[in-house]
């Protein structure tokens, strides 16, 4: 290495390493595996550029402004999510906050030989985290958009990882790498998709953005075949939309319709989010009121025989409201 590229691999490494001080300070990656994960893997790789100012302006690590490439670096390794592709006006990729991915690392709860289905490739980086902790052969990654498949791929061979990146439509799995013991979305679900469930072993999690909120489902073996319970976690979650899965009737309270203090309120609107078309929102803000504003994880998700519903406190209780599904 010459002069020029020890100073930028120290930078780097200090930079990543002060991100990962952060993260522990915050509370996540108490596990030894995933901080090592996070401590290895250089993020900057996956960032190449990036959309900062609300993506009216582009950071480069080969920007010839020594200035600009050091906001470039520094902006990789902050706690915060990264606008990585545009297009028409809309965000089509990004690369999530990282502290946000800790916690869903960690939640996935993974165990050494389990294989793992990630929805929504991104830049690779959550793949690179994956196969650090678990092997290259244990990762599957998948993404409607052959460019960014192309882009993750060369990403991940840059940082020394070769999981599996298919170019498909995640809604329906990949069937030639299962079973697997664990799936998890980086993208907002309209539903669970029915595919997900028959290519999980009994017993596999799955983890995904729903409704502003984040679910973990238990898939199981019932008498009618696989089924998936389980409830949302604390934690708020913004991911952008699944790709080539079925739509979900949008919400929009009608102006007016509640107090703005209210809807304007985190759990109210992943309320209205979760009901979906099936509540009117005077309905949603009554139940809101009359449970004591709930907060996400008293909600939780059912899928079963071509059925999925979401429910308050217990699935066969007087609070459940039907999903569309795939």
């Amino acid at each position: 290495m010459d002069a020029h590229t020890d100073r930028f691999a120290a930078a780097a490494a200090e930079e990543r390493w002060a991100m990962v001080r952060a993260i522990v300070a915050g509370g996540a990656l108490g596990d030894p595996g995933w901080r090592a994960a996070f401590e290895e893997v250089p993020r900057h790789l996956f960032v190449p550029y990036y959309f900062a100012g609300g993506g009216h302006e582009r950071l480069w690590c080969e920007d010839p402004a020594p200035d600009r490439r050091a906001r470039w670096l520094r902006g990789a390794y902050e706690d915060g999510p990264l606008a990585t592709r545009i297009r028409d006006g809309e965000l089509i990729s990004s690369s999530s906050q990282p502290s946000l991915m800790a916690r869903m690392l960690e939640e996935l709860d993974v165990r050494d030989g389990q294989r793992v289905l990630e929805i929504g490739a991104g830049s690779g980086y959550n793949a690179a985290l994956l196969a650090h902790r678990l092997g290259d052969d244990a990762v599957t990654t998948v993404d409607l958009d052959p460019e960014i498949t192309e882009s993750a791929r060369r990403h991940l061979a840059a940082a020394g990882y070769h999981p599996a990146v298919i170019t498909g439509n995640g809604a329906r799995g990949w069937p030639p790498r299962g079973p697997y013991d664990r799936i998890i979305a980086t993208c907002t679900l309209p539903c669970v998709p029915q595919p997900w469930l028959e290519q999980c072993v009994p017993g596999a999690r799955i983890l995904a953005p729903f409704a502003t909120g984040l679910i973990a489902l238990r898939v199981r073996e019932g008498a009618n075949g696989k089924y998936a319970e389980g409830r949302f976690l604390h934690t708020a979650a913004y991911f952008v939309p699944l790709r080539g899965g079925p739509t979900r009737p949008e919400r929009r309270p009608r102006t007016g319709a509640v107090p703005r203090r209210i809807s304007e309120n985190d759990l109210f609107r992943f309320l209205l989010a979760l009901t979906g078309a099936t509540l009117d929102p005077h309905e949603a803000l009554s139940l809101w009121r009359r449970e004591h504003h709930p907060e996400r994880e008293r909600f939780g998700i059912t899928v079963t025989d071509g059925r999925q519903w979401a429910w308050l406190d217990d699935p066969a209780g007087p609070y459940a409201w039907p999903l569309p599904t795939a």
